[in-house]
């Protein structure tokens, strides 16, 4: 389906709104954290399991998500999100103890797992791809802004009000991409039904909650734990056979013939290192503010807001520029900005300047659109169409899979560089939290590399397969 360009912002404007909500609450809730754990006196791993199981729930259903969208309208998925959504909502602002608040989260989850895939097919059905680099600019300033913002605007309320505020700020916004939705958006999708697996289900849920439910749990437990290992290794053998099965099958859950169109496949790994990166950094940064500067929740917020307003600004502008010129400069320029911000992070000190630590991040937040909204979009593009809701799912399920790894892997070298500042110097909490953010900002660092080496591979696709696996026609 194509619609003219005035009728395209009205169908998206429920979803770009619901999904703003959806990424602000991934992050918003970790500044979060250390006052919830006294608030509702419960531990650290008890708390921590409202950022994983909202990790958890997403990265189940996002797979789903391709086999749902044949199954029903545009319509009927984004009304029963938002419904799902909005009572998720509620429930954590009214809760009192923390079971009521982790039911409340796990909902958001349900409703932000449907609502991200749906934004990336709605995308590509309404925009050709001639168009499709300034429409995932957008969507860019949606998934990137939005995170970037929430531990400023959630340190804000934390200092002025309580923690329910955080969700009761959701609410409005919530109820008025409802109401928008019910206006203006259009079914785009073909409901086709195609025969329900039982067992691709199952695989696919055990494959994607083994692997996150393992990762985080080896932030407590350690990589080495039996727990750990048993979940890992189960959701590695789950995804392996999820895979056979769905190459096996003549119309499968979801169809991964996809990985066959190269520049598909380079544009995913980019995105999720990319996506990996951004994960580090912001739960590292909020913790080097608070940890190694002593300074409050509000005022670590307001340290980061310079990069999430540069970040909103490059994702726009980015997507434009994929328009016009195509991936293979710009991915290769915001690959190496990481790289130097990156660096600039690990030799970062509890003495270092504000100027610097803010520098370093703006650096990042101009690197991360560029790299994330030219990959993406040249990667979808490279697409079939039929294949587009299978790769949305696919993208946005090693997103959140690979989110969870990095943020596991960062708080594994947190805790490395801490223990290694106590055995060798002794006690100082600021020097000590520094350390380990400059061990955590090492992995980022790691991470940066391999996008820039990934960039390397990066050629424009503009021209649609008629078929899988066929070959593309560049420009």
């Amino acid at each position: 389906m194509k619609t003219n360009e005035s009728k395209r912002m009205p169908i998206l404007l429920g979803l770009l709104i619901s999904a703003f909500i959806g990424m602000f609450g991934e992050t918003a809730i970790n500044i979060a954290l250390t006052p919830l754990m006294k608030a509702l006196h419960v531990s650290a791993p008890t708390v921590q399991w409202l950022s994983t199981g909202y990790l958890l729930i997403v990265g189940i259903l996002v797979p789903v998500s391709g086999l749902l969208i044949r199954w029903f309208t545009t319509r009927q998925l984004l009304f029963s999100a938002l419904a799902a959504f909005i009572a998720g909502t509620f429930i954590a602002a009214m809760a009192q103890g923390f079971p009521m608040l982790l039911t409340g989260r796990l909902i958001q989850g349900i409703a932000t797992g449907i609502l991200i895939p749906l934004l990336f097919n709605t995308v590509m059905a309404i925009y050709p791809p001639q168009k499709r680099g300034t429409a995932f600019g957008m969507v860019g300033l949606i998934l990137m802004f939005s995170p970037a913002i929430g531990p400023t605007v959630a340190g804000l309320i934390l200092n002025a009000l309580g923690w329910q505020w955080i969700f009761w700020l959701m609410l409005p916004f919530l109820i008025l991409a409802l109401v928008v939705s019910i206006i203006f958006c259009k079914d785009v999708n073909t409901v086709t039904r195609p025969e329900i697996d039982p067992l691709s289900i199952f695989l696919s849920t055990l494959g994607s909650g083994g692997i996150v439910a393992g990762c985080s749990f080896a932030g407590d437990l350690g990589w080495t734990s039996t727990a750990v290992l048993f979940l890992l290794a189960i959701g590695v053998i789950s995804i392996i056979l999820f895979s056979i099965k769905q190459l096996k099958m003549e119309n499968p859950m979801l169809n991964i013939r996809g990985f066959k169109i190269p520049m598909f496949t380079v544009g995913i790994v980019e995105v999720v290192t990319s996506f990996s990166i951004i994960m580090s950094a912001m739960l590292l940064l909020p913790m080097y503010w608070q940890g190694g500067k002593l300074l409050s929740a509000a005022i670590a917020g307001l340290l980061l807001l310079p990069g999430g307003i540069v970040n909103g600004l490059v994702s726009v502008i980015s997507g434009r520029l994929y328009d016009l010129y195509g991936p293979k400069w710009l991915v290769k320029i915001g690959a190496a900005l990481n790289i130097i911000a990156a660096i600039m992070f690990v030799n970062i000190r509890v003495s270092s300047s504000y100027v610097y630590v803010i520098g370093a991040n703006i650096l990042l937040m101009i690197g991360m659109p560029l790299v994330i909204t030219c990959s993406q979009t040249n990667g979808l593009n490279a697409l079939p169409k039929e294949l587009s809701p299978d790769g949305s799912a696919i993208m946005n399920t090693g997103q959140q899979i690979c989110g969870a790894i990095a943020i596991a892997l960062t708080t594994t070298f947190l805790a490395a560089g801490e223990n290694v500042y106590r055995a060798t110097i002794g006690h100082s909490t600021a020097e000590m939290l520094t350390n380990g953010v400059k061990y955590g900002f090492t992995f980022t660092l790691v991470l940066a590399i391999i996008g820039f080496v990934l960039s390397l591979f990066m050629k424009h696709t503009s021209v649609l397969a008629l078929k899988p696996g066929l070959e593309q026609e560049k420009n």
